[in-house]
């Protein structure tokens, strides 16, 4: 037993490596950029793909193999060069979220790429010459290529010690982590030292990828499976801290040999299967970390503590202009059912548009308004779907009752990770919103007897009178409008004004008195009831829901929704919903790269309107958009100065 866990944690040690690499590129892109570079995952992906072309034709000698490895990496570093000339340099002056959104849409280009370029099979590269055996260790196989890999990664922490310590590039890059704007007025060109750390960043994880090609197949999930595992090494190890992630990768590694080590313990009679643990393992060490040093292990106490932000572009009540758009488009959804004869399809994909706006809607509520930024939204949106299919199938409730009680679910796991997450701003707040999400995924994927584990629920069906898609169509219409227009109302209550004040300067508004974090979780449970419903909506609409409501992919959906439509405005997540959608159901019909169509698509669209459609439309329409028309004393509340505000809300509450 001591001698197979032993052999685990040596194994533990060769992913610590290959974790770290990615890690630490990601780290360095971070670090000087400020980019959260979503695309990451996808050059991991292309070294192991890359790799295993070049290797498979000149990699059955000593020397072609490892010239191999370190080609792939080459034209992985090259990619991420390009990346950053073509496309995001193009969008540096854009909020830091539309840089999410931009590599997001180069994820969904690359994976079709990659699908285009090898296929959708599996690859198996050929093993290293020299390394495919293995040597006795405690009387087990310990293959030879993971003592090469152990070995590799504290080799590569050197080397960027080194680079970093040592070279004027690296005094650059520490200078441009410190103070950009310091460096640009010193003449450094700063736009070639973002290109250099690009290269660098993607070298490493294109060379972790080709590293990996002996040990696992080349496939086309490893892009956004690995961005997560290196976001969580990053943030656990301290934003911008390469031996942080070097600590952070081994004890993440190690974490998960040690449970598959032991296997299986018994705690009070109950057995518990640790090796499933490795399932979510990362996420619970980021959230434990997060909550007890925001700032990382080897992270700086002043990246996690709370600043005062340039205050954003105020929100202003709807005029006549605006509420009469609505009144139409409100028209035009009640009578479209009257086209379904002649689109059958018509009521399906607005229910899927509807259910979308309300999802998008409530997340901009606590990321606009409430300036808390959240890559794991759809763990409302999950619960809420699980919570109305377990009061149907297991308390045998009707299906009106499952629908209106299913979002209490996602009220009550609001309620417990809210209270952590509002201790936290920015990035920090972020991952922690994501680790929370990712272990209610796990614990929904592992609990069969509950959940259905990953065959999920089937049998989720709305009541008689509810069964034609058209009357479900009016159902989901009414819920969303009531839930859109209660969040809007919410947002000019004294807690909206409250939130905004919170957003704008915390200092200021806890000087006179608000009190910010019971603000802010009163935002993050009100934003789950309305998430949980759209989940609930989304349940009985498919008639089976899975794992996959709550998966990352679908979180940064809502990300992108929000983002497409425009953050700093109130119709922005709906014409980002109701787009990304439409676009989503339209290109996925036309072709089976619909993926990449839909990243160039989101592409475009980022690069041609940096502040989203409606902030785009909104400016050229004299800064009036959806604002509205308002009354001089509305005017001058809403141009107040942050502390203005929060003494009016004080005196409101």
């Amino acid at each position: 037993m001591l001698s197979n866990l032993l052999v685990q944690l040596v194994n533990g040690l060769a992913d610590a490596s290959t974790l770290f690499l990615v890690a630490a590129g990601l780290s360095l892109i971070f670090g000087v950029t400020r980019i959260v570079n979503f695309a990451h995952g996808s050059f991991y992906m292309f070294g192991i793909y890359v790799a295993y072309s070049i290797a498979s034709r000149f990699g059955h000698t000593v020397g072609g193999f490892w010239l191999s490895v370190l080609a792939a990496a080459l034209v992985v570093a090259v990619l991420g060069a390009l990346v950053e000339m073509i496309v995001l340099r193009r969008i540096y002056q854009a909020p830091e979220l539309f840089h999410l959104l931009a590599t997001f849409a180069l994820v969904l280009i690359f994976r079709d790429a990659a699908l285009w370029l090898w296929g959708p099979d599996d690859l198996f590269g050929p093993r290293a010459p020299h390394l495919a055996g293995a040597v006795d260790f405690l009387g087990h196989p310990l293959p030879t290529y993971d003592i090469t890999l152990i070995v590799i990664g504290p080799v590569v922490l050197l080397l960027l010690w080194y680079a970093l310590t040592r070279t004027r590039w690296g005094t650059l890059v520490r200078a441009a982590t410190q103070d950009r704007e310091m460096l640009g007025a010193l003449g450094i060109n700063q736009a070639w030292l973002f290109t250099g750390v690009f290269f660098v960043g993607a070298f490493l994880a294109g060379l972790g990828g080709a590293l990996q090609g002996p040990r696992m197949s080349a496939n086309l999930s490893l892009d956004l499976e690995t961005i997560g595992n290196a976001f969580v090494v990053v943030v656990v190890g301290g934003m911008g801290s390469i031996p942080g992630a070097f600590v952070a990768a081994l004890i993440i590694a190690e974490i998960k040999a040690l449970c598959i080590g032991i296997g299986h313990v018994t705690i009070f009679g109950v057995d518990l299967s640790l090796s499933r643990f490795t399932l979510v393992a990362e996420f619970v060490v980021m959230a434990v970390v997060l909550v007890v040093r925001p700032w990382g292990l080897l992270g700086r106490a002043s990246a996690a503590v709370r600043g005062m932000a340039a205050p954003e572009t105020p929100l202003r009540p709807a005029g006549k202009r605006v509420k009469w758009l609505a009144a139409i488009v409100l028209l035009v959804l009640v009578l479209a059912p009257l086209a379904a004869g002649a689109f059958p399809y018509m009521p399906v994909l607005l229910v899927e548009i509807l259910i979308a706006v309300l999802f998008a809607t409530s997340l901009h509520f606590i990321m606009g308004p409430g300036g808390m930024h959240s890559f794991g939204h759809a763990a409302y949106f999950g619960l809420g779907a699980y919570g109305a299919a377990l009061f149907l199938k297991v308390l045998n409730l009707p299906m009106e009752a499952a629908l209106l009680l299913g979002p209490l679910l996602a009220v009550g796991g609001a309620l417990v990770f809210g209270w952590f997450c509002v201790r936290l701003s920015g990035v920090y707040l972020a991952m922690l919103t994501l680790a929370f999400a990712q272990i209610v995924w796990s614990v929904v994927f592992q609990w069969d007897d509950v959940t259905g584990g990953s065959n999920g629920l089937l049998g989720l069906w709305p009541s008689n009178w509810l069964s034609s898609p058209v009357a479900f169509y009016y159902l989901t219409l009414v819920c969303a409008v009531i839930g859109v227009w209660l969040l809007r109302k919410m947002l000019f209550s004294p807690l909206g004004y409250a939130m905004r004040a919170s957003r704008d300067s915390v200092l200021r508004a806890e000087a006179i008195g608000i009190d910010v974090k019971r603000v802010q979780w009163a935002a993050f449970v009100i934003a789950s009831l309305f998430c949980g419903l759209a989940g609930s909506l989304y349940a009985f609409s498919k008639g089976t829901i899975s794992p996959e409501v709550i998966s990352v992919s679908r979180s940064v959906d809502g990300l992108v929704m929000v983002l497409l439509g425009g953050l700093q405005t109130l119709s922005g997540p709906i014409v980002g919903a109701a787009v990304f959608t439409w676009l989503q159901d339209t290109v996925a019909r036309q072709t089976d790269y619909w993926q990449a169509l839909l990243g160039l698509a989101i592409l475009l669209l980022v690069i041609a309107f940096p502040q989203g459609i409606v902030g785009f439309i909104r400016e050229h329409l004299g800064d009036r958009g959806d604002r509205g028309d308002d009354s001089a004393d509305q005017r001058d509340r809403n141009a107040a100065t942050p502390s203005q505000r929060a003494a009016a809300i004080k005196e409101g509450l």
